[in-house]
C-alpha cells in the first residue's frame, strides 16, 4: 500500500511541532519482542512509512518510502541514582534534538530502567503532522491487544457524547424556540469568530507568570520539561455525578482551580479578584464514531482509508483565575463556559477559514494566523479519551500513557489523558519559566481533593434536605 496525497493546511501549520508520548510498561522490557511488534505494525500503517516531498507545483506531499526500522529505534543509556529524574531529564532533552526528515519523522526511545510507575519506559517522538491526538490513540489501539485476553484486540474508547447545540438537536421544539436557538447560535458564532480574529491581530492575554515573553527572532528552541501525575477517574466521575455535569466540565474546572492556586501562591496577590487566561483547545473534526471505524478498517487491512494526519479545528477556551471559597464554583464556571462554547460554530468556521486562507494567500499567511494566536494566548489545553481497559503493546502490558507536545510558542501545555480507571495530567513546561513544575501538579492534586470533598458535602446536605 502506498501513500501519495497532499499535506493538508493544518499539517503544514505543524512545521515545528512534535509529539512526545511516554508509555510506561508494566513488565520488564524485552527489546527483540517489542521490535518485532513494531515491524509487524509498520506494514499496516502506510502513513508512518511516508515523508514529505515537494510536488510538481511546489506544495508538499506525503510519499511512501522504504523504512529501516533500526534507524527509528534508540536505546538510551541512563545515568544517575534517581531513575525517575533520569527518565524525565532524557525526555526533556528530546525537545531540543533535531529530527531527520529524510526518513519518516518518528522514532522510539527505549529507557530500560524501573521508575515509580513503570518497569521500563518507551517514548515515541514524532512530527505532529503525522498524527493528531485522535490519530495517535487510533494507532495505539490498532497496534495493541487486550491485557486481560491477549488474543483479542484492544478495546476502543467509547464514542464521545452526542454533539449538542441548535444544529444537532432534532426539530421537536416549537418554531419560535427553534428560531431563537438559531439566532443565538449565529450570535455566539459571530462573537467567537470576531474574538478569534482580534486575537490574530491585536488581542493579547495579560502578562502573567504563565505567559512566555515574546521570543527574539532566531532564538534557539527553549527546552521543555514533561512531568505527569496519575489521578483517579473514579474521583472525577464522583464529582460529575454529584453535580450532574460531565467529565469535561470537572476537568476544566479542576484545571482552573489548580492554575488559580499556583498563581495566587506564587504572586502573593491578594487584591486581584480575577484574571482570564485563554487557551487554545484543539478539537477533533472527524465524525464522533470515526475512531472505532478507523480501528475496524485497520483490522480489516484497509489502512489507506483511515484519516491519518491532523483533522483539527481550534477554539479559544478561557480559564478564570480566582480564589473561590467554594471549590465547586470553579466547576460551575467551567460548565457555563463549555455550554456557551458548544452553542457556537467557532470550530467549523475557523477550520474553514484557515483552509481558505491557505488556498488564496498561501502558507505564509496561514502560519501568521497560527503563530499569532499562539503568541497572544497563554496555554494549550487538550483532553483525550484513552483505552477503557488495560492494554498490551508489542507484547508488553501498558502501565500508563502520557502524551505531550513541544514546539509551541507557549510556556505551558496541559494535556489530560484517560486510561482504564486513571486520569493522567501531563504538563509540558518551559524549564526557565517553570523551575518547579511539580508544584503545579501538587495544585492539581489538592484542587481535585478539595472539589471531591465539597461535592460529597453538597450531596450529603441534599440528601438530608429531601
Amino acid at each position: 500500500m502506498a501513500v501519495d496525497e497532499p499535506v493538508s493546511p493544518v499539517e503544514r501549520l505543524m512545521k515545528d511541532l512534535y509529539v512526545v508520548a511516554a508509555i510506561g510498561l508494566a513488565a520488564p522490557l524485552n527489546l527483540p519482542v517489542f521490535r518485532a511488534g513494531l515491524e509487524a505494525q509498520l506494514a499496516r500503517h502506510p502513513y508512518f512509512r511516508s515523508i514529505q516531498v515537494a510536488g510538481k507545483d511546489g506544495a508538499p506531499r506525503w510519499v511512501t518510502t522504504a523504512v529501516n526500522l533500526d534507524d527509528h529505534i534508540v536505546v538510551a543509556r541512563l545515568d544517575g541514582a534517581d531513575p525517575d529524574r533520569a527518565v524525565e531529564d532524557y525526555l526533556a532533552s528530546l525537545s531540543t534534538l533535531p529530527m531527520d526528515h529524510t526518513r519518516p519523522p518518528w522514532e522510539f526511545h527505549f529507557l530500560d530502567v524501573r521508575t515509580a510507575e513503570a518497569a521500563a519506559t518507551v517514548a515515541l517522538r514524532m512530527h505532529h503532522a503525522l498524527a493528531d491526538g485522535v490519530a495517535l490513540i487510533t494507532l495505539l489501539i490498532s497496534s495493541a491487544r487486550s491485557a486481560a485476553e491477549p488474543a483479542k484486540p484492544a478495546p476502543a474508547p467509547p464514542p464521545p457524547a452526542r454533539r449538542t447545540g441548535a444544529i444537532y438537536a432534532p426539530p421537536r421544539a416549537a418554531l419560535l424556540v427553534r428560531v431563537w436557538s438559531y439566532l443565538l447560535l449565529a450570535w455566539h458564532t459571530l462573537v467567537d469568530v470576531a474574538a478569534f480574529a482580534a486575537t490574530i491581530l491585536f488581542l493579547r492575554d495579560p502578562n502573567t507568570l504563565f505567559k512566555r515573553a515574546a521570543a527574539d527572532h532566531g532564538e534557539p528552541r527553549r527546552r521543555m520539561r514533561f512531568v505527569h501525575r496519575s489521578f483517579s477517574l473514579g474521583d472525577v466521575k464522583f464529582i460529575k455525578n454529584a453535580m450532574n455535569y460531565t467529565v469535561n466540565d470537572v476537568l476544566v474546572g479542576v484545571t482552573s482551580a489548580a492554575l488559580s492556586r499556583y498563581f495566587f501562591r506564587k504572586t502573593g496577590d491578594t487584591k486581584t479578584r480575577g484574571i482570564v487566561l485563554r487557551s487554545i483547545l484543539p478539537v477533533n473534526t472527524r465524525p464522533t464514531t470515526s475512531l472505532q471505524t478507523d480501528v475496524d478498517m485497520i483490522e480489516s487491512g484497509k489502512s489507506n482509508a483511515v484519516r491519518w494526519g491532523n483533522r483539527l479545528g481550534y477554539i479559544i477556551l478561557p480559564f478564570h483565575l480566582a480564589m473561590h471559597d467554594d471549590p465547586l464554583e470553579y466547576v460551575r464556571k467551567a460548565k457555563r463556559v463549555i455550554v456557551r462554547k458548544k452553542n457556537s460554530l467557532e470550530v467549523i468556521i475557523i477550520h474553514m477559514a484557515v483552509e481558505i486562507v491557505f488556498k488564496i494567500l498561501g502558507p505564509k499567511a496561514g502560519a501568521y494566523i497560527f503563530n499569532s494566536v499562539l503568541r497572544n494566548t497563554t496555554i494549550t489545553f487538550s483532553n483525550l479519551i484513552g483505552p477503557p481497559e488495560k492494554i498490551e503493546l508489542c507484547g508488553h502490558p501498558v502501565a500508563y500513557i502520557a502524551p505531550s507536545v513541544y514546539g509551541l510558542q507557549q510556556a505551558l501545555t496541559v494535556h489530560i489523558q484517560s486510561y482504564c480507571d486513571t486520569i493522567k495530567v501531563i504538563l509540558a513546561v518551559d524549564e526557565e519559566q517553570f523551575p518547579d513544575p511539580r508544584q503545579l501538579l501538587d495544585d492539581f492534586a489538592e484542587s481535585l481533593n478539595l472539589t471531591k470533598d465539597a461535592a460529597a458535602k453538597a450531596s450529603t446536605k441534599l440528601i438530608k434536605n429531601e
